[in-house]
């Protein structure tokens, strides 16, 4: 998610930059067009000029040919020359104006295009930055059950471990205690072996006294 959002956001950059080029791009062209507008009315400018000084010309022309011989008809060609002038700086007009207008269009596509591009930019970074923050929650929740199973863990291996000592000490007791038992088992059972032993004398002494007895009687 981090390496994701880092390239959005090096998008985000070079949009921008992209951006900035245009906008310098479009400054331009306006500058550009700024100087054709003026060289445009520099022409118009020169071109009346001009014109005024060929009706001088023609004006003094007109004034000696007159007396000479009958002259050409110098206003329908200087009016077909103003034409030809007016014609050909209004297709320069038109032509510049074209040539405006289609690159202000060019630019104003890029220019939406390149908004959207960062709008969508600017709606995946949020989107990345919910997401990053429903992340951390779920770590923040995963890390408490983690803290919690440990203390929980914890306390059973302490509750277990008193217990396992109460066994092993009871185990301990109950085997002293098997120990005693066995050592009493064994004394008893040698006093019992003992008493046995007496048992058999006594019984074969009072078999010798019956027969004794017996005898004298006899």
């Amino acid at each position: 998610e981090q390496a994701l959002r880092l390239s959005v956001e090096a998008d985000i950059n070079g949009l921008r930059r992209v951006l900035d080029e245009l906008t310098l791009a479009r400054a331009d062209l306006e500058m550009q067009i700024e100087n054709l507008k003026e060289e445009l009315a520099y022409l118009k400018k020169n071109h009346e000029e001009e014109m005024n000084a060929l009706r001088g010309q023609v004006g003094g022309e007109i004034s000696v040919e007159m007396d000479a011989a009958p002259g050409i008809d110098l206003t329908k060609i200087l009016a077909e020359m103003r034409e030809q002038y007016e014609t050909l700086a209004e297709k320069n007009r038109r032509d510049a104006e074209q040539w405006f207008f289609s690159k202000t269009e060019e630019l104003n596509r890029e220019v939406a295009i390149n908004t959207e591009q960062l709008q969508s930019g600017k709606t995946e970074i949020t989107e990345l930055r919910r997401t990053i923050q429903s992340l951390e929650i779920d770590l923040q929740s995963q890390l408490s059950t983690k803290a919690a199973l440990e203390g929980s863990l914890a306390d059973t291996e302490s509750r277990y471990g008193a217990q396992l000592a109460q066994l092993q000490a009871l185990i301990s007791s109950v085997e002293e205690q098997l120990a005693e038992l066995r050592c009493d088992m064994e004394r008893q059972n040698h006093d019992y072996r003992l008493l046995l032993d007496v048992k058999s004398r006594l019984e074969q002494e009072i078999a010798t006294y019956r027969r004794l007895l017996e005898g004298e009687d006899a």
